[in-house]
Protein backbone atom coordinates (compact mmCIF):
# COMPACT_ATOMS: atom_id res chain seq x y z
CA UNK A 1 0.00 0.00 0.00
CA UNK A 2 1.04 3.29 -0.85
CA UNK A 3 2.91 5.35 1.90
CA UNK A 4 1.31 8.34 3.26
CA UNK A 5 3.00 11.89 3.37
CA UNK A 6 2.62 13.60 6.59
CA UNK A 7 5.43 16.09 6.24
CA UNK A 8 3.22 19.14 6.07
CA UNK A 9 1.64 19.25 9.86
CA UNK A 10 4.04 20.09 11.98
CA UNK A 11 6.52 22.74 11.53
CA UNK A 12 10.13 22.14 10.73
CA UNK A 13 12.60 24.06 11.82
CA UNK A 14 16.43 24.10 12.73
CA UNK A 15 17.27 23.77 16.40
CA UNK A 16 20.58 24.78 16.38
CA UNK A 17 20.21 27.19 19.53
CA UNK A 18 22.95 27.19 21.95
CA UNK A 19 22.42 27.50 25.93
CA UNK A 20 19.59 24.44 27.76
CA UNK A 21 16.50 25.41 29.44
CA UNK A 22 14.41 25.13 32.44
CA UNK A 23 13.14 21.08 33.15
CA UNK A 24 10.64 22.24 35.41
CA UNK A 25 6.50 22.53 34.68
CA UNK A 26 6.66 20.44 31.81
CA UNK A 27 3.78 18.37 30.26
CA UNK A 28 4.04 14.57 31.25
CA UNK A 29 1.46 13.72 27.83
CA UNK A 30 -0.20 14.84 25.17
CA UNK A 31 -3.73 14.55 24.15
CA UNK A 32 -6.14 15.24 21.49
CA UNK A 33 -6.91 19.10 22.41
CA UNK A 34 -3.22 19.67 22.36
CA UNK A 35 -3.32 19.29 18.51
CA UNK A 36 -6.50 20.87 17.43
CA UNK A 37 -6.30 24.06 15.68
CA UNK A 38 -5.04 27.39 17.87
CA UNK A 39 -3.75 24.77 20.38
CA UNK A 40 -0.80 26.74 22.70
CA UNK A 41 0.90 23.28 22.60
CA UNK A 42 0.76 22.61 19.13
CA UNK A 43 1.76 26.47 18.34
CA UNK A 44 5.17 25.39 20.11
CA UNK A 45 5.58 22.07 18.25
CA UNK A 46 8.49 21.62 15.73
CA UNK A 47 10.49 19.03 13.97
CA UNK A 48 14.07 19.69 13.74
CA UNK A 49 15.39 20.00 10.34
CA UNK A 50 17.65 17.02 9.82
CA UNK A 51 14.77 14.90 11.00
CA UNK A 52 13.81 12.60 8.08
CA UNK A 53 10.31 13.37 6.38
CA UNK A 54 7.29 12.03 8.17
CA UNK A 55 5.92 9.80 5.18
CA UNK A 56 7.20 5.95 6.19
CA UNK A 57 3.54 5.26 7.18
CA UNK A 58 0.92 3.50 5.06
CA UNK A 59 -3.27 4.01 5.32
CA UNK A 60 -3.98 1.05 7.66
CA UNK A 61 -0.70 1.37 9.89
CA UNK A 62 -2.26 4.93 10.32
CA UNK A 63 -5.34 3.54 11.06
CA UNK A 64 -3.99 0.91 13.51
CA UNK A 65 -2.35 4.05 15.74
CA UNK A 66 -5.39 5.69 15.82
CA UNK A 67 -7.33 2.57 17.15
CA UNK A 68 -4.53 2.37 19.49
CA UNK A 69 -4.91 5.41 21.16
CA UNK A 70 -8.89 5.36 20.82
CA UNK A 71 -8.72 1.89 22.56
CA UNK A 72 -6.44 2.94 25.21
CA UNK A 73 -3.47 0.75 24.24
CA UNK A 74 -0.07 1.20 25.09
CA UNK A 75 1.46 3.28 23.03
CA UNK A 76 5.40 4.06 23.39
CA UNK A 77 6.46 7.96 24.53
CA UNK A 78 6.87 10.67 22.64
CA UNK A 79 10.18 11.86 23.01
CA UNK A 80 10.87 15.82 23.15
CA UNK A 81 13.33 18.33 23.46
CA UNK A 82 12.24 22.27 24.22
CA UNK A 83 15.21 24.72 23.48
CA UNK A 84 15.58 28.00 24.40
CA UNK A 85 13.66 29.92 21.85
CA UNK A 86 11.04 27.97 23.68
CA UNK A 87 10.02 25.69 21.07
CA UNK A 88 9.43 22.17 21.35
CA UNK A 89 11.18 19.67 19.07
CA UNK A 90 9.98 15.96 18.12
CA UNK A 91 13.10 13.68 18.92
CA UNK A 92 11.42 10.65 18.43
CA UNK A 93 7.48 10.31 17.76
CA UNK A 94 6.73 12.59 14.64
CA UNK A 95 4.55 9.67 12.54
CA UNK A 96 2.66 9.05 15.72
CA UNK A 97 1.76 13.00 16.32
CA UNK A 98 1.54 13.43 12.88
CA UNK A 99 -1.42 10.69 12.47
CA UNK A 100 -3.02 12.32 14.82
CA UNK A 101 -2.91 15.56 13.40
CA UNK A 102 -4.02 13.70 9.92
CA UNK A 103 -6.98 12.49 11.68
CA UNK A 104 -7.80 15.79 13.46
CA UNK A 105 -7.37 18.40 10.20
CA UNK A 106 -8.93 15.37 7.76
CA UNK A 107 -5.43 15.84 6.26
CA UNK A 108 -3.89 12.93 4.51
CA UNK A 109 -1.50 15.00 2.59
CA UNK A 110 -3.65 16.59 0.43
CA UNK A 111 -5.72 18.98 2.65
CA UNK A 112 -5.12 22.74 3.80
CA UNK A 113 -2.01 22.11 5.77
CA UNK A 114 -0.30 20.43 2.64
CA UNK A 115 -1.69 22.49 -0.21
CA UNK A 116 -0.15 25.16 1.46
CA UNK A 117 3.36 23.43 2.03
CA UNK A 118 3.42 22.13 -1.81
CA UNK A 119 2.03 25.41 -2.36
CA UNK A 120 -0.83 23.72 -3.88
CA UNK A 121 0.81 21.54 -6.22
CA UNK A 122 0.16 17.73 -5.05
CA UNK A 123 0.71 14.64 -7.21
CA UNK A 124 -1.70 12.71 -8.62
CA UNK A 125 0.09 9.77 -6.31
CA UNK A 126 -0.36 11.56 -3.17
CA UNK A 127 -4.05 12.81 -3.58
CA UNK A 128 -4.91 9.11 -5.03
CA UNK A 129 -3.06 7.92 -1.56
CA UNK A 130 -4.63 10.45 1.04
CA UNK A 131 -8.49 9.65 -0.66
CA UNK A 132 -7.81 5.94 -0.24
CA UNK A 133 -6.47 6.65 3.58
CA UNK A 134 -9.86 8.40 4.19
CA UNK A 135 -11.37 5.58 3.28
CA UNK A 136 -10.04 3.07 5.48
CA UNK A 137 -9.97 5.62 8.72
CA UNK A 138 -13.96 6.27 7.65
CA UNK A 139 -14.39 2.51 7.86
CA UNK A 140 -12.23 1.55 10.53
CA UNK A 141 -11.82 4.65 13.08
CA UNK A 142 -14.40 7.15 12.15
CA UNK A 143 -13.70 11.21 11.10
CA UNK A 144 -12.87 13.58 13.61
CA UNK A 145 -16.04 14.99 13.18
CA UNK A 146 -18.48 11.85 13.79
CA UNK A 147 -16.60 11.69 16.85
CA UNK A 148 -17.45 15.62 17.57
CA UNK A 149 -20.83 14.79 16.35
CA UNK A 150 -21.43 12.01 18.91
CA UNK A 151 -21.54 14.01 21.35
CA UNK A 152 -24.16 16.40 20.53
CA UNK A 153 -26.14 13.91 18.58
CA UNK A 154 -24.94 10.27 19.75
CA UNK A 155 -27.68 9.00 17.48
CA UNK A 156 -26.65 10.13 14.33
CA UNK A 157 -22.92 8.11 14.68
CA UNK A 158 -22.07 4.39 14.68
CA UNK A 159 -22.01 3.06 18.48
CA UNK A 160 -18.74 2.51 18.52
CA UNK A 161 -17.87 5.69 17.98
CA UNK A 162 -19.87 7.08 20.77
CA UNK A 163 -18.21 4.35 23.05
CA UNK A 164 -14.74 5.41 21.57
CA UNK A 165 -15.54 9.49 21.46
CA UNK A 166 -16.77 9.49 25.25
CA UNK A 167 -12.74 8.10 25.92
CA UNK A 168 -11.42 10.41 23.83
CA UNK A 169 -11.24 13.09 26.46
CA UNK A 170 -9.19 10.90 28.94
CA UNK A 171 -6.44 9.44 26.08
CA UNK A 172 -3.15 10.33 26.23
CA UNK A 173 0.40 9.86 24.98
CA UNK A 174 2.85 9.88 27.71
CA UNK A 175 5.95 12.34 26.98
CA UNK A 176 9.64 11.79 27.83
CA UNK A 177 11.93 15.03 27.43
CA UNK A 178 15.53 15.18 26.38
CA UNK A 179 17.73 17.33 29.14
CA UNK A 180 20.78 19.49 27.56
CA UNK A 181 21.51 21.68 24.50
CA UNK A 182 20.74 21.12 21.21
CA UNK A 183 23.67 19.22 20.36
CA UNK A 184 22.64 16.49 22.83
CA UNK A 185 19.16 16.98 21.51
CA UNK A 186 20.21 15.81 18.09
CA UNK A 187 22.55 13.11 19.27
CA UNK A 188 19.55 11.54 21.35
CA UNK A 189 17.58 12.01 17.93
CA UNK A 190 20.03 9.61 15.48
CA UNK A 191 20.79 6.95 18.84
CA UNK A 192 17.14 6.23 18.57
CA UNK A 193 16.41 6.34 15.18
CA UNK A 194 18.73 3.61 14.39
CA UNK A 195 17.39 1.22 16.73
CA UNK A 196 13.42 -0.07 16.47
CA UNK A 197 13.39 1.83 12.92
CA UNK A 198 16.49 2.44 11.19
CA UNK A 199 16.79 5.56 9.09
CA UNK A 200 17.92 4.14 5.52
CA UNK A 201 21.21 4.79 5.13
CA UNK A 202 20.39 7.63 2.26
CA UNK A 203 17.98 9.59 4.41
CA UNK A 204 21.06 9.29 6.93
CA UNK A 205 23.35 11.01 4.32
CA UNK A 206 20.64 13.57 3.75
CA UNK A 207 20.08 14.12 7.08
CA UNK A 208 23.66 14.61 9.13
CA UNK A 209 25.30 16.48 5.86
CA UNK A 210 21.88 18.75 5.21
CA UNK A 211 24.07 21.82 5.00
CA UNK A 212 25.81 20.65 2.03
CA UNK A 213 25.17 21.80 -1.28
CA UNK A 214 24.67 18.08 -2.49
CA UNK A 215 22.14 17.28 -0.02
CA UNK A 216 20.21 20.35 -0.30
CA UNK A 217 19.89 20.45 -4.30
CA UNK A 218 18.35 16.76 -3.84
CA UNK A 219 15.90 17.56 -1.08
CA UNK A 220 15.25 20.84 -4.08
CA UNK A 221 14.72 18.32 -6.83
CA UNK A 222 12.83 15.59 -5.16
CA UNK A 223 10.01 18.28 -4.10
CA UNK A 224 10.24 20.30 -7.25
CA UNK A 225 11.76 23.04 -5.02
CA UNK A 226 8.31 22.45 -2.29
CA UNK A 227 7.97 21.84 1.09
CA UNK A 228 10.64 22.36 4.03
CA UNK A 229 13.29 25.41 2.52
CA UNK A 230 16.45 23.42 3.89
CA UNK A 231 17.70 26.44 1.76
CA UNK A 232 15.77 29.17 3.51
CA UNK A 233 18.97 30.74 5.20
CA UNK A 234 20.35 31.84 1.85
CA UNK A 235 19.01 35.06 0.50
CA UNK A 236 15.57 35.11 -0.92
CA UNK A 237 17.38 35.67 -4.75
CA UNK A 238 19.01 32.27 -4.12
CA UNK A 239 16.24 30.84 -3.03
CA UNK A 240 14.43 31.18 -5.89
CA UNK A 241 16.85 30.18 -8.42
CA UNK A 242 17.33 27.16 -6.40
CA UNK A 243 13.31 26.70 -6.37
CA UNK A 244 12.93 27.08 -10.22
CA UNK A 245 15.74 25.01 -10.83
CA UNK A 246 14.73 22.18 -9.27
CA UNK A 247 11.46 22.56 -10.50
CA UNK A 248 13.28 22.08 -13.88
CA UNK A 249 14.96 18.72 -13.08
CA UNK A 250 12.26 17.09 -11.23
CA UNK A 251 10.07 17.61 -14.44
CA UNK A 252 13.03 16.24 -16.88
CA UNK A 253 13.53 13.04 -14.07
CA UNK A 254 9.87 12.91 -13.43
CA UNK A 255 7.38 14.12 -16.12
CA UNK A 256 5.16 12.64 -17.07
CA UNK A 257 4.20 10.61 -13.78
CA UNK A 258 4.56 6.71 -14.19
CA UNK A 259 1.63 4.58 -13.79
CA UNK A 260 1.81 1.21 -13.44
CA UNK A 261 1.42 -1.38 -15.39
CA UNK A 262 2.63 0.74 -18.04
CA UNK A 263 0.19 1.76 -20.59
CA UNK A 264 2.31 4.12 -22.43
CA UNK A 265 5.73 4.83 -23.76
CA UNK A 266 5.07 8.39 -22.11
CA UNK A 267 7.05 7.84 -19.11
CA UNK A 268 9.78 9.92 -17.03
CA UNK A 269 13.70 8.60 -16.99
CA UNK A 270 14.06 8.51 -13.24
CA UNK A 271 10.97 5.77 -12.07
CA UNK A 272 8.15 7.05 -9.70
CA UNK A 273 8.87 9.75 -7.87
CA UNK A 274 7.46 8.24 -4.58
CA UNK A 275 9.59 4.72 -4.25
CA UNK A 276 12.19 3.77 -2.10
CA UNK A 277 14.25 4.31 -4.58
CA UNK A 278 13.80 7.78 -5.53
CA UNK A 279 16.07 9.53 -2.72
CA UNK A 280 19.20 7.37 -3.96
CA UNK A 281 18.53 7.92 -7.23
CA UNK A 282 18.49 11.41 -7.11
CA UNK A 283 21.31 11.94 -4.65
CA UNK A 284 23.25 9.61 -6.96
CA UNK A 285 22.60 12.20 -9.77
CA UNK A 286 23.34 15.08 -8.38
CA UNK A 287 26.92 13.61 -6.71
CA UNK A 288 27.50 11.91 -10.46
CA UNK A 289 27.36 15.24 -12.29
CA UNK A 290 29.26 17.16 -9.95
CA UNK A 291 31.89 14.56 -9.60
CA UNK A 292 31.19 14.21 -6.00
CA UNK A 293 32.25 10.91 -4.26
CA UNK A 294 29.75 9.08 -2.35
CA UNK A 295 31.67 9.74 0.90
CA UNK A 296 31.55 13.00 0.70
CA UNK A 297 31.68 14.14 4.08
CA UNK A 298 35.40 15.38 4.11
CA UNK A 299 35.52 16.81 0.79
CA UNK A 300 32.30 18.82 0.96
CA UNK A 301 31.97 22.09 2.86
CA UNK A 302 28.52 23.10 3.95
CA UNK A 303 26.99 25.48 1.31
CA UNK A 304 26.77 29.02 3.16
CA UNK A 305 25.62 31.65 0.43
CA UNK A 306 23.63 29.46 -1.59
CA UNK A 307 25.99 29.02 -4.59
CA UNK A 308 27.58 26.29 -4.57
CA UNK A 309 24.06 24.49 -4.49
CA UNK A 310 22.89 26.46 -7.66
CA UNK A 311 26.34 25.68 -9.13
CA UNK A 312 25.45 21.58 -8.35
CA UNK A 313 21.41 22.25 -9.79
CA UNK A 314 23.01 23.84 -12.76
CA UNK A 315 25.21 21.20 -13.88
CA UNK A 316 22.12 18.81 -12.73
CA UNK A 317 19.74 20.51 -15.10
CA UNK A 318 22.29 20.49 -17.88
CA UNK A 319 22.72 16.97 -17.78
CA UNK A 320 19.01 16.25 -17.54
CA UNK A 321 18.70 18.78 -20.97
CA UNK A 322 21.38 16.78 -22.09
CA UNK A 323 19.58 13.04 -21.75
CA UNK A 324 15.61 13.71 -22.45
CA UNK A 325 14.28 17.59 -23.13
CA UNK A 326 13.71 19.70 -25.54
CA UNK A 327 16.72 21.77 -25.07
CA UNK A 328 18.85 21.86 -28.54
CA UNK A 329 21.88 19.87 -26.77
CA UNK A 330 19.13 17.17 -25.87
CA UNK A 331 19.94 13.41 -27.40
CA UNK A 332 16.22 12.45 -26.40
CA UNK A 333 17.17 8.76 -24.81
CA UNK A 334 14.03 7.61 -24.69
CA UNK A 335 13.03 5.70 -21.15
CA UNK A 336 12.05 2.46 -22.50
CA UNK A 337 15.03 1.63 -24.01
CA UNK A 338 17.69 3.39 -21.81
CA UNK A 339 16.72 3.49 -18.36
CA UNK A 340 13.73 0.13 -18.02
CA UNK A 341 13.74 -3.32 -18.15
CA UNK A 342 11.24 -5.00 -21.00
CA UNK A 343 8.87 -5.29 -17.99
CA UNK A 344 8.30 -2.05 -16.82
CA UNK A 345 10.71 -2.16 -14.20
CA UNK A 346 13.07 1.25 -13.60
CA UNK A 347 16.47 -0.05 -13.67
CA UNK A 348 18.89 2.22 -11.25
CA UNK A 349 21.83 0.57 -12.22
CA UNK A 350 21.21 1.72 -15.92
CA UNK A 351 20.38 4.49 -15.09
CA UNK A 352 23.36 5.57 -13.97
CA UNK A 353 25.28 3.74 -16.54
CA UNK A 354 23.34 6.24 -18.83
CA UNK A 355 24.71 9.50 -17.41
CA UNK A 356 27.94 8.29 -17.11
CA UNK A 357 28.31 7.42 -21.06
CA UNK A 358 26.95 10.60 -22.20
CA UNK A 359 29.14 12.40 -19.34
CA UNK A 360 31.85 10.49 -21.15
CA UNK A 361 30.50 10.52 -24.12
CA UNK A 362 30.54 14.32 -23.75
CA UNK A 363 34.13 14.82 -22.41
CA UNK A 364 35.68 12.56 -25.47
CA UNK A 365 33.21 14.50 -28.31
CA UNK A 366 31.93 11.01 -29.37
CA UNK A 367 28.26 12.36 -29.90
CA UNK A 368 28.61 12.61 -33.67
CA UNK A 369 30.03 8.82 -33.29
CA UNK A 370 27.17 7.42 -31.34
CA UNK A 371 24.31 9.44 -33.04
CA UNK A 372 25.84 7.46 -36.50
CA UNK A 373 25.50 3.96 -34.75
CA UNK A 374 22.58 5.07 -32.34
CA UNK A 375 19.90 2.59 -33.87
CA UNK A 376 22.21 -0.44 -33.64
CA UNK A 377 22.85 0.24 -30.37
CA UNK A 378 19.28 1.10 -29.50
CA UNK A 379 18.69 -2.40 -30.54
CA UNK A 380 21.52 -3.81 -28.60
CA UNK A 381 20.03 -1.95 -25.24
CA UNK A 382 16.56 -4.19 -26.81
CA UNK A 383 17.93 -7.28 -27.13
CA UNK A 384 20.63 -8.05 -24.81
CA UNK A 385 19.40 -6.23 -21.67
CA UNK A 386 19.86 -9.76 -20.07
CA UNK A 387 23.47 -8.87 -20.77
CA UNK A 388 23.12 -6.22 -18.40
CA UNK A 389 21.58 -7.68 -15.74
CA UNK A 390 24.17 -10.40 -16.15
CA UNK A 391 26.65 -7.47 -15.05
CA UNK A 392 24.44 -6.32 -12.17
CA UNK A 393 24.37 -9.66 -10.44
CA UNK A 394 27.73 -9.64 -10.80
CA UNK A 395 28.60 -6.67 -8.90
CA UNK A 396 25.76 -6.76 -6.53
CA UNK A 397 25.27 -2.98 -6.14
CA UNK A 398 24.24 -0.28 -8.35
CA UNK A 399 27.51 1.69 -6.88
CA UNK A 400 29.84 -1.11 -7.96
CA UNK A 401 28.12 -2.33 -11.03
CA UNK A 402 26.65 1.01 -12.92
CA UNK A 403 30.62 2.06 -14.31
CA UNK A 404 31.44 -1.74 -15.66
CA UNK A 405 28.28 -1.52 -17.49
CA UNK A 406 29.16 1.94 -19.11
CA UNK A 407 32.38 -0.09 -20.36
CA UNK A 408 30.33 -2.62 -21.73
CA UNK A 409 28.49 0.07 -23.56
CA UNK A 410 31.68 1.88 -25.15
CA UNK A 411 32.97 -1.67 -25.73
CA UNK A 412 29.67 -2.69 -28.12
CA UNK A 413 29.63 0.84 -29.83
CA UNK A 414 33.27 0.65 -30.59
CA UNK A 415 32.44 -3.04 -32.32
CA UNK A 416 29.42 -1.31 -33.81
CA UNK A 417 31.09 1.69 -34.93
CA UNK A 418 33.30 -1.15 -37.72
CA UNK A 419 30.16 -2.21 -38.82
CA UNK A 420 29.09 -5.28 -36.40
CA UNK A 421 25.23 -5.92 -36.15
CA UNK A 422 24.45 -5.53 -32.33
CA UNK A 423 24.41 -9.66 -32.13
CA UNK A 424 28.19 -9.83 -33.79
CA UNK A 425 29.11 -7.13 -31.26
CA UNK A 426 28.08 -9.49 -28.29
CA UNK A 427 28.67 -12.44 -29.58
CA UNK A 428 32.56 -10.78 -30.36
CA UNK A 429 32.78 -9.17 -26.70
CA UNK A 430 31.99 -12.35 -24.60
CA UNK A 431 34.71 -14.17 -26.05
CA UNK A 432 37.34 -11.83 -24.29
CA UNK A 433 38.50 -12.56 -21.29
CA UNK A 434 37.16 -9.22 -19.42
CA UNK A 435 33.38 -10.48 -20.62
CA UNK A 436 33.37 -13.93 -20.15
CA UNK A 437 31.72 -14.62 -17.44
CA UNK A 438 28.80 -13.45 -19.38
CA UNK A 439 26.29 -15.90 -21.37
CA UNK A 440 24.18 -15.49 -24.09
CA UNK A 441 21.53 -17.75 -22.33
CA UNK A 442 18.75 -15.68 -20.84
CA UNK A 443 16.86 -16.80 -17.78
CA UNK A 444 13.50 -15.63 -18.11
CA UNK A 445 11.19 -16.55 -15.19
CA UNK A 446 8.92 -19.52 -15.86
CA UNK A 447 5.47 -18.80 -16.02
CA UNK A 448 2.90 -21.00 -14.34
CA UNK A 449 0.48 -18.70 -13.25
CA UNK A 450 -2.85 -17.79 -15.40
CA UNK A 451 -3.13 -14.58 -14.49
CA UNK A 452 -0.74 -11.73 -15.99
CA UNK A 453 1.53 -9.72 -13.43
CA UNK A 454 1.72 -6.37 -13.28
CA UNK A 455 5.36 -6.75 -15.09
CA UNK A 456 3.60 -8.98 -17.87
CA UNK A 457 1.10 -6.67 -18.77
CA UNK A 458 3.74 -4.03 -18.99
CA UNK A 459 5.71 -6.37 -21.31
CA UNK A 460 2.73 -7.02 -23.56
CA UNK A 461 1.78 -3.15 -24.01
CA UNK A 462 5.89 -2.46 -24.37
CA UNK A 463 6.06 -5.22 -26.86
CA UNK A 464 3.49 -3.97 -29.29
CA UNK A 465 3.83 -0.57 -28.71
CA UNK A 466 8.19 -0.46 -29.54
CA UNK A 467 7.24 -2.10 -32.95
CA UNK A 468 5.16 0.99 -33.93
CA UNK A 469 6.95 3.79 -31.53
CA UNK A 470 8.21 7.11 -33.49
CA UNK A 471 11.81 7.13 -34.34
CA UNK A 472 13.90 9.79 -35.50
CA UNK A 473 13.82 10.75 -39.18
CA UNK A 474 17.57 11.73 -39.17
CA UNK A 475 19.34 9.03 -36.89
CA UNK A 476 16.80 6.48 -36.44
CA UNK A 477 16.55 6.77 -33.33
CA UNK A 478 13.63 6.01 -31.07
CA UNK A 479 11.92 9.31 -30.12
CA UNK A 480 10.23 10.28 -26.99
CA UNK A 481 7.20 12.74 -26.19
CA UNK A 482 9.54 14.80 -24.14
CA UNK A 483 12.29 15.52 -26.74
CA UNK A 484 10.48 15.85 -30.05
CA UNK A 485 11.17 18.53 -32.45
CA UNK A 486 9.52 19.06 -35.89
CA UNK A 487 12.49 20.29 -38.47
CA UNK A 488 12.45 21.10 -41.66
CA UNK A 489 13.51 18.27 -44.37
CA UNK A 490 14.64 20.65 -46.79
CA UNK A 491 16.48 23.64 -44.40
CA UNK A 492 14.58 27.12 -44.81
CA UNK A 493 18.03 28.69 -45.79
CA UNK A 494 17.99 26.33 -49.14
CA UNK A 495 14.40 27.35 -49.79
CA UNK A 496 12.50 24.91 -47.65
CA UNK A 497 8.80 25.73 -46.88
CA UNK A 498 6.86 25.51 -43.67
CA UNK A 499 4.59 22.55 -45.54
CA UNK A 500 3.75 19.11 -43.95
CA UNK A 501 5.41 17.14 -46.62
CA UNK A 502 8.69 19.33 -45.58
CA UNK A 503 8.15 18.49 -42.13
CA UNK A 504 9.62 16.19 -39.99
CA UNK A 505 10.04 14.71 -36.31
CA UNK A 506 13.79 14.78 -35.17
CA UNK A 507 15.84 14.76 -31.77
CA UNK A 508 16.52 18.19 -30.63
CA UNK A 509 20.67 17.40 -31.06
CA UNK A 510 20.28 16.24 -34.72
CA UNK A 511 17.80 19.38 -35.59
CA UNK A 512 20.07 21.63 -34.47
CA UNK A 513 23.49 20.63 -33.72
CA UNK A 514 24.21 17.11 -36.13
CA UNK A 515 22.24 18.86 -39.25
CA UNK A 516 23.76 21.72 -39.30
Amino acid sequence: MAKINLDALIQREDFEIAGTTNSGGRKASIAEVDLVPGAFFFSSLRKPDFQRETNEWDGQKIADFLESFLDGDLIPAIILWQSPSPNVFIIDGSHRLSALKAWIDDDYGDGKASKSFYDSMISEDQVSAADRTRKIIRKRVGSYEDFKLALTNPEKVDTKIVDRAKRLGAAAIPLQWVEGDATKAENSFFKINQQAAPINPTELILLKSRKKPNCIAARAIIRSGRGHKYWSRFSKDKQSEIENLAKEVNSVLFAPPLHLPIKTLDIPIGGKIYSAQTLPLVLGFINSVNSVAPDFSESLEDDVSGETTIKFLESAKKLAWRINSTHPSSLGLHPIVYFFSLDGRHKPASFFATIAFVMQLEKSNLFKVFISIRPKFEEFLLKFDYLIQQIFRKYRKVSESYEHIKDFYFAVMEELKHGKTPAVAVETLIKTPKYKYLSLQSNGDEVTSEEFTRERKSAVYIKEALSSAPKCNICGGYIHTNSITIDHKKRKEDGGIGSIENGQITHPYCNTTLKN
